[in-house]
């Protein structure tokens, strides 16, 4: 499973995904996620992902740290674990056509919302709630940035306070993953000493590609920031859509 030709891949894929969500605040992590479901288990792609991008994350937020709003951090660890305790009692799994199919909708759902109703994770209570969803989508899918993202683009926040703020959260939204599909289900992910070497080694390409898109975050505007997120997602969303349809109508 872990040749030396996917070993290479799996070096390129994470330093260009944690590159692209270096800049975008995400996009990277739904790349990534497709990857490694087509070569491993849903538990264990769950697994590598939540790592995977906990070293990304954790990294990009701490080379932000000065932008990081706490307070909004902590108020979604809030609900990301209340999230977990949720479903801990559920023994959930998806498959990998619901995951794909939640993962290339997302987007489309999240840029959906009317402006006039869309949420602001600055306000009071709305970053809970953002904890509490991102918390299900990523027991669900694996990914959340989109979704998230309809809590972020309103408040008018920088791009870079918006990087950093959540990806802050998001690593501990990628916690609440891990720890579901390594210890809380019936038969957990990464029992295997090997599977986390290759975790370990993956990680740190992951951080390599943050450090690189920072100086590319530095250079774009905070027009060009909002304005290619929406195009990339909604690119990526429809791929997954794609490849879900075609593993339900041949199976």
């Amino acid at each position: 499973m872990f040749s030396l030709p996917v070993m290479l891949a799996l070096a390129a894929v994470a330093v260009a995904t944690s590159f692209i969500s270096g800049i975008f605040g995400m996009a990277g992590g739904m790349l990534l996620i497709g990857f490694l479901l087509v070569l491993l288990p849903v538990p264990v792609a769950m697994v590598f992902h939540g790592v995977i991008q906990i070293a990304a994350n954790g990294w990009r937020a701490w080379l932000w740290r000065h932008h990081v709003n706490w307070r909004v951090v902590l108020n979604f660890g809030l609900g990301s674990g209340a999230s977990l305790v949720a479903f801990s009692s559920l023994d959930f799994v998806p498959d990998k056509a619901m995951v794909l199919m939640v993962l290339g909708l997302t987007p489309f759902v999240a840029l959906s919302v009317p402006h006039r109703i869309a949420p602001n994770i600055e306000r009071g209570g709305q970053a809970f709630v953002a904890g509490v969803i991102g918390g299900a989508m990523q027991l669900v899918s694996g990914v959340t940035g989109p979704i998230l993202d309809i809590f972020y683009v309103r408040t008018g926040m920088t791009r870079q306070v918006n990087i950093s703020t959540k990806a802050a959260a998001q690593v501990l939204g990628h916690l609440t993953k891990v720890t579901y599909f390594a210890g809380l289900i019936a038969d957990p992910a990464g029992r295997d000493l090997g599977q986390w070497l290759v975790i370990g080694y993956a990680s740190v390409f992951a951080t390599l590609g943050t450090t690189l898109s920072r100086r590319f975050l530095d250079r774009m505007s905070d027009k060009q920031f909002y304005h290619w997120t929406r195009r990339v997602i909604l690119v990526i969303g429809t791929v997954y859509i794609g490849q879900a349809v075609w593993i339900m109508v041949t199976r």
